[in-house]
């Protein structure tokens, strides 16, 4: 089995954020007891409690945060700032009046009551203050026709097989597909059906606007008992254990690239040997992967193996060489 892939800094972040305020209200808790609660090992609540050591609202050694284990017990002190709820300050406020009135017109949001009760409280809370929220227009970026969406969603609720033809930007080429629906979810401004795919004999997930022809089959599309929802609480992009492995060599001001992207090991490159890192990546399709160290413009290049190497560097050297014929031209 290969190794988990490292927790991002937003992941941890979040977690640090949410462990505060809890350990505040139970001091004394046994660590061992604390960190099962967490959903953490013993050792990566150490870990974060080390960290917190760091963390304050100022740089005073009376501004950081206060923690001690050493009994076994967890006690934090001098967090109070961060344990008090926050209050909206009047930008967070329109930014999130703004972001309510656009989902409130996102087709097919069930839970449009909830967003209004919400919206409703938030515009009497902010007052006068809100006013700048009524000059922003957001509108919501998919591109997904009503009406596919809502065909979908009743597939959904009466277990019919759908047929796709699906377009597959990385290749090009747009496939037929018969799928068993499952759910459809928002992430990241895009709406995506996950369902049993035949084609595949697993469970895909398909962007609702790539989607160029789409029929409800009279066929009962009860997904199978292997068929289970994927976690895609960190983001769509989910390698198997069997894809290929591609080592990369991400240079300075290119390692956002193993916080953005899956990844299954990061070692860091001592500044002597030129800084950034040594990251290894699990992919299906490598066009993809070949697309980013094109934008990277250099900054990072594939290791391991070869056949990528060439890849790589092929349509690198096309792409200049078509570059250089419309200068000449």
């Amino acid at each position: 089995m290969p190794p988990a892939p490292p927790e991002t800094a937003t992941a941890r972040l979040a977690r640090l954020l949410t462990m505060v305020p809890w350990l505040v209200n139970r001091q004394g808790i046994d660590l061992q007891q604390a960190a099962a609660d967490l959903g953490v090992s013993t050792e990566q609540l150490e870990a974060d409690l080390r960290l917190l050591f760091l963390c304050g609202y100022g740089q005073m050694p009376d501004e950081l945060i206060e923690a001690d284990w050493e009994g076994g017990r967890v006690f934090v002190g001098n967090a109070d700032s961060i344990a008090r709820p926050l209050r909206l300050g009047v930008d967070e406020a329109v930014t999130l009046i703004v972001g309510l009135r656009a989902l409130r017109e996102v087709p097919g949001l069930d839970e449009r009551d909830a967003v209004d009760r919400a919206l409703a409280k938030l515009e009497a809370a902010a007052g006068e203050a809100a006013a700048p929220a009524d000059r922003v227009l957001a509108e919501v970026a998919d591109e997904t026709a009503p009406d596919l969406l809502a065909r979908v969603r009743q597939a959904i609720t009466d277990r019919r097989r759908l047929h796709l033809r699906y377009l597959v930007p990385a290749r090009d080429e747009a496939t037929e597909r018969d799928v068993d629906p499952m759910r459809v979810v928002g992430i990241d401004g895009r709406w995506y059906l996950e369902g049993w795919c035949h084609r595949a004999e697993d469970t895909r997930l398909f962007r609702l606007d790539r989607v160029e022809a789409l029929e409800v089959l009279d066929v009962d599309g009860t997904p199978p008992p292997e068929a289970t929802e994927r976690d895609l609480s960190e983001g769509t992009f989910r390698p198997a254990p069997d894809d290929l492995v591609v080592t990369l060599r991400l240079l300075p001001g290119a390692t956002w690239v193993s916080d953005y992207y899956p990844v299954d090991s990061v070692e860091e490159v001592p500044a002597a040997d030129g800084g950034g890192q040594l990251v290894r990546v699990r992919t299906a399709d490598t066009a993809w992967l070949r697309r980013l160290l094109w934008r990277l413009g250099g900054r990072g290049y594939v290791v391991e193996p070869a056949d990528v190497v060439a890849e790589v560097r092929e349509g690198a050297a096309a792409a200049l060489a078509a570059y250089a014929a419309v200068r000449e031209g």
